[in-house]
């Protein structure tokens, strides 16, 4: 909801306090509207405490490790290097997509180990979510200074849009 206000309007108390009440609600529900909000909340856990255990600088197959140990201790059901078939038009190419961990049969986990998250990344996770049929992807980056993060959302307009 966008308000607009001339530099000359004036709002009392009585009109201002519900439209921030308005506003609070609308974000909070949308807030806890995140898909599969519990199960990524606990992946994301496991990253920043394998992160805070090892630091940056290795490579992404160190964390990976450090990850499938995480996963199988705290019982967390995940698949390492899924594979996926691409569809192309009526043929299913010869290159497979494998994800690095699938969590709880729908969340696609793609550890990187490198100096920032970039554009060709996220274009990558919308594109394993395509071939995959999930709707969420973990992008998480161990190389940075501080562990860094991206939650990608495949809409149900752009899954439509990939079909045609």
């Amino acid at each position: 909801m966008l308000v607009k206000l001339s530099p000359d309007a004036k709002l009392s108390n009585k009109k201002l306090l519900p439209l921030i009440r308005e506003l609070a609600a609308k974000k909070i529900k949308k807030m806890t509207d995140l898909i599969y909000k519990e199960e990524a909340y606990k992946i994301i856990g496991i990253c920043f405490d394998v992160y805070n255990n090892l630091g940056p600088g290795f490579l992404e197959i160190v964390y990976k490790d450090a990850l499938e140990y995480e996963f199988k201790k705290l019982q967390i059901p995940f698949e390492r290097e899924k594979k996926y078939e691409i569809n192309y038009k009526e043929i299913v190419l010869p290159h497979k997509f494998f994800a690095d961990f699938v969590g709880y049969d729908k969340i696609i986990l793609e550890g990187k180990s490198v100096a920032g998250i970039v554009d060709e990344f996220i274009a990558q996770a919308i594109n394993y979510l395509k071939v995959s049929n999930n709707k969420l992807a973990l992008l998480v980056n161990f190389g940075e200074l501080s562990l860094k993060y991206k939650r990608i959302v495949l809409e149900e307009k752009l899954k439509q849009w990939a079909k045609s």
